[in-house]
Protein backbone atom coordinates (compact mmCIF):
# COMPACT_ATOMS: atom_id res chain seq x y z
CA UNK A 1 0.00 0.00 0.00
CA UNK A 2 1.47 3.14 -0.86
CA UNK A 3 1.16 5.77 2.11
CA UNK A 4 1.51 9.35 -0.06
CA UNK A 5 -0.76 9.53 -2.47
CA UNK A 6 -2.00 13.09 -2.44
CA UNK A 7 -0.18 13.79 -6.07
CA UNK A 8 -0.92 10.53 -7.86
CA UNK A 9 -3.02 11.47 -11.04
CA UNK A 10 -6.34 10.32 -11.86
CA UNK A 11 -5.28 7.66 -14.27
CA UNK A 12 -3.10 6.36 -11.92
CA UNK A 13 -5.59 6.11 -8.72
CA UNK A 14 -8.15 4.51 -11.58
CA UNK A 15 -5.62 1.51 -12.47
CA UNK A 16 -4.79 1.01 -9.27
CA UNK A 17 -8.64 1.30 -7.96
CA UNK A 18 -9.91 -0.85 -11.27
CA UNK A 19 -9.53 -4.75 -9.60
CA UNK A 20 -11.35 -3.25 -6.72
CA UNK A 21 -14.37 -1.59 -8.90
CA UNK A 22 -14.63 -4.60 -11.45
CA UNK A 23 -14.72 -7.66 -8.31
CA UNK A 24 -17.40 -8.87 -6.61
CA UNK A 25 -20.06 -7.03 -8.22
CA UNK A 26 -19.40 -3.43 -5.91
CA UNK A 27 -21.27 -1.64 -8.52
CA UNK A 28 -24.60 -2.62 -10.02
CA UNK A 29 -26.15 -2.40 -13.66
CA UNK A 30 -28.29 0.53 -12.61
CA UNK A 31 -25.23 2.48 -10.90
CA UNK A 32 -23.31 2.30 -13.80
CA UNK A 33 -25.78 2.89 -16.06
CA UNK A 34 -26.17 6.09 -14.05
CA UNK A 35 -22.25 6.81 -14.40
CA UNK A 36 -21.94 6.16 -17.89
CA UNK A 37 -25.15 8.61 -18.30
CA UNK A 38 -23.71 11.19 -16.17
CA UNK A 39 -20.42 11.12 -18.68
CA UNK A 40 -22.71 11.52 -21.32
CA UNK A 41 -24.98 14.11 -20.29
CA UNK A 42 -23.25 16.28 -17.81
CA UNK A 43 -20.94 19.32 -18.79
CA UNK A 44 -17.78 18.52 -19.68
CA UNK A 45 -19.19 15.62 -22.19
CA UNK A 46 -16.56 12.95 -21.29
CA UNK A 47 -18.94 10.33 -23.64
CA UNK A 48 -19.81 10.53 -26.91
CA UNK A 49 -23.66 8.96 -27.58
CA UNK A 50 -22.40 6.43 -29.63
CA UNK A 51 -19.38 5.48 -26.70
CA UNK A 52 -21.94 5.92 -23.76
CA UNK A 53 -24.29 3.01 -25.84
CA UNK A 54 -21.55 1.05 -26.33
CA UNK A 55 -20.71 0.85 -22.86
CA UNK A 56 -24.21 0.56 -21.74
CA UNK A 57 -25.33 -2.31 -23.86
CA UNK A 58 -27.00 -5.14 -22.13
CA UNK A 59 -25.59 -8.06 -24.27
CA UNK A 60 -21.97 -7.79 -22.51
CA UNK A 61 -21.58 -8.46 -19.10
CA UNK A 62 -21.54 -5.80 -16.48
CA UNK A 63 -17.77 -6.54 -15.52
CA UNK A 64 -16.85 -5.92 -19.28
CA UNK A 65 -18.76 -3.24 -20.11
CA UNK A 66 -16.76 -1.62 -16.48
CA UNK A 67 -13.66 -2.85 -17.31
CA UNK A 68 -13.91 -1.45 -20.83
CA UNK A 69 -14.98 2.10 -19.39
CA UNK A 70 -12.39 2.19 -16.97
CA UNK A 71 -9.70 1.65 -19.77
CA UNK A 72 -11.55 3.58 -22.48
CA UNK A 73 -11.46 6.27 -19.78
CA UNK A 74 -7.63 6.07 -18.94
CA UNK A 75 -6.85 6.06 -22.57
CA UNK A 76 -8.99 9.59 -22.98
CA UNK A 77 -6.04 10.90 -20.34
CA UNK A 78 -6.30 12.54 -16.72
CA UNK A 79 -9.36 14.59 -17.13
CA UNK A 80 -11.52 12.09 -17.92
CA UNK A 81 -10.43 9.87 -15.27
CA UNK A 82 -11.31 12.72 -12.65
CA UNK A 83 -14.46 13.02 -14.41
CA UNK A 84 -15.22 9.11 -14.03
CA UNK A 85 -14.63 9.78 -10.10
CA UNK A 86 -16.94 12.90 -9.82
CA UNK A 87 -19.50 10.28 -11.33
CA UNK A 88 -18.65 7.43 -8.64
CA UNK A 89 -19.03 10.07 -6.16
CA UNK A 90 -22.05 11.82 -6.83
CA UNK A 91 -23.99 8.17 -8.08
CA UNK A 92 -22.15 5.51 -5.63
CA UNK A 93 -20.65 7.79 -2.00
CA UNK A 94 -20.33 4.83 -0.07
CA UNK A 95 -17.97 2.81 -3.14
CA UNK A 96 -16.25 5.73 -3.41
CA UNK A 97 -15.21 6.25 -0.15
CA UNK A 98 -14.31 2.73 0.42
CA UNK A 99 -11.67 2.56 -2.74
CA UNK A 100 -8.54 1.78 -2.16
CA UNK A 101 -6.41 5.19 -3.40
CA UNK A 102 -9.24 7.06 -0.97
CA UNK A 103 -7.56 4.70 2.13
CA UNK A 104 -4.76 7.47 2.65
CA UNK A 105 -3.01 7.58 5.70
CA UNK A 106 -3.00 11.41 6.85
CA UNK A 107 0.31 13.14 8.63
CA UNK A 108 -1.91 13.43 11.71
CA UNK A 109 -1.41 9.47 11.99
CA UNK A 110 2.22 9.53 11.23
CA UNK A 111 3.06 13.03 14.02
CA UNK A 112 1.29 9.89 16.23
CA UNK A 113 3.33 7.26 15.49
CA UNK A 114 6.04 9.46 15.89
CA UNK A 115 5.15 11.00 18.81
CA UNK A 116 4.63 7.25 20.34
CA UNK A 117 8.16 6.38 19.25
CA UNK A 118 9.48 9.56 21.03
CA UNK A 119 7.80 8.57 24.33
CA UNK A 120 9.48 4.83 24.46
CA UNK A 121 12.73 6.51 23.55
CA UNK A 122 12.60 9.03 26.50
CA UNK A 123 11.16 6.46 28.82
CA UNK A 124 14.37 3.94 27.79
CA UNK A 125 16.45 6.86 28.33
CA UNK A 126 15.14 7.59 31.39
CA UNK A 127 15.27 3.97 32.26
CA UNK A 128 18.91 3.96 32.75
CA UNK A 129 20.92 3.41 35.96
CA UNK A 130 22.87 6.43 35.15
CA UNK A 131 21.81 8.93 37.95
CA UNK A 132 23.09 11.73 35.50
CA UNK A 133 20.30 10.50 33.06
CA UNK A 134 17.32 10.81 35.53
CA UNK A 135 18.15 14.33 36.88
CA UNK A 136 18.01 15.53 33.10
CA UNK A 137 15.15 13.95 32.39
CA UNK A 138 13.34 15.36 35.76
CA UNK A 139 14.30 18.76 34.64
CA UNK A 140 13.37 18.31 30.89
CA UNK A 141 10.00 16.41 32.04
CA UNK A 142 9.49 19.40 34.96
CA UNK A 143 9.74 22.02 32.09
CA UNK A 144 7.21 21.07 29.55
CA UNK A 145 3.77 21.13 30.62
CA UNK A 146 2.96 22.10 26.91
CA UNK A 147 4.81 19.41 25.23
CA UNK A 148 3.10 16.92 27.66
CA UNK A 149 -0.16 16.96 29.46
CA UNK A 150 -0.17 17.90 33.01
CA UNK A 151 -1.39 14.26 34.26
CA UNK A 152 1.41 12.57 32.18
CA UNK A 153 3.99 14.58 33.39
CA UNK A 154 3.08 13.97 37.23
CA UNK A 155 3.45 10.45 36.51
CA UNK A 156 6.34 10.63 34.79
CA UNK A 157 8.11 12.98 37.72
CA UNK A 158 6.92 10.06 39.96
CA UNK A 159 8.25 7.29 38.49
CA UNK A 160 11.62 9.62 37.86
CA UNK A 161 11.46 10.49 41.73
CA UNK A 162 11.05 6.55 42.42
CA UNK A 163 13.97 5.64 40.22
CA UNK A 164 16.61 8.19 41.89
CA UNK A 165 15.62 6.53 45.38
CA UNK A 166 16.22 3.32 44.22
Amino acid sequence: MMLYKTHQSYYHRLQHDMYFLVSNSRLNEQVVDKIILQLNRVYPQILTDAEAEKFRNPKASLHTRLSDLIKHLQKKGDRHCQEFYRALQINAEQIYNDLPSRKVLSPVFFLACFSVAAGFALFWYCCNSDTKVVGRARRILGFSPIIIGRHVRKICMLYLEDISRN
